[in-house]
């Protein structure tokens, strides 16, 4: 049995210091004149998602927004890239991180892969910054694949069908996220999910959820692995 390890990226697999959202934030100035409410939360949200729901909030229609949407993204791709070349020391690996995906990417039952409500070409960014290769996740969903973050599971699943040349039971597939809303997301396919309190959440927040496990940072490297592979 394989199983498909679908790893979030920023509060899970590394500390961005706010560079995604200063990008955004400079985006939506440019093409809608404002960023929307100081207190809307980026966490555990689809890039389109943020710009659609900071704009509407602001009173801008979907139409308006939809119009926006596909310059501002690569406005917002162009400042990401060029806040953290700027800002290099801000965007870092998480304690243990590579010592984790060096020992689920050597087992042979795991299939490694990213589930992320970054855009992919923003996902590549911030990993490539923190030091890890994206090219070692071998398979994914993106916010670029879908505004909504419950069709990315299906979207990555699919995608390891490919990949492997045969089905995949969404009960094989771990989903690992530092919000509500990758614990959450996987439930309509019966993915199971093992967050870790590295972002803006606590372990009590999250374990509300129902994880298969929670872990306050995924230092211990083995009972990590143990966890998502027990999941």
């Amino acid at each position: 049995m394989i199983r498909v390890v679908l790893f979030d990226i920023d509060g899970t697999l590394l500390a961005s210091g706010g560079v995604g959202r200063r990008a955004m934030e400079a985006a939506l100035r440019t093409h809608f004149g404002t960023i929307g409410p100081t207190h809307y939360r980026y966490d555990g949200k689809t890039d389109r998602q943020i710009v659609r729901e900071s704009m509407r909030h602001a009173g801008f229609s979907d139409a308006d927004i939809d119009a926006r949407m596909e310059p501002l993204l690569d406005e917002y791709l162009a400042r990401l890239e060029q806040t953290i070349t700027a800002e290099m020391s801000g965007v870092r690996g998480h304690a243990g991180v590579h010592a984790r995906l060096d020992a689920l990417q050597a087992r042979e039952d795991v299939l490694l892969g990213l589930l992320t409500g970054n855009i992919a070409r923003g996902a590549a960014l911030k990993l490539r910054a923190a030091g890890l290769a994206p090219e070692r996740f071998r398979v994914g969903a993106f916010g670029s694949d879908h505004e909504h973050r419950p069709e990315l599971p299906a979207i990555a699943r699919r995608r390891a069908v490919e990949l492997l040349g045969r089905d995949v039971d969404g009960s094989t597939v771990v989903i690992i996220g530092d919000t509500p809303a990758d614990v959450e997301c996987g439930r309509g396919i019966g993915a199971r999910a093992v967050a870790v309190a590295t972002g803006h959440f606590t372990t009590t927040d999250l374990a509300a959820y129902e994880p298969h496990a929670v872990f306050e940072d995924f230092t211990d490297v083995g009972a990590a692995v143990r966890a998502i592979c027990d999941a």
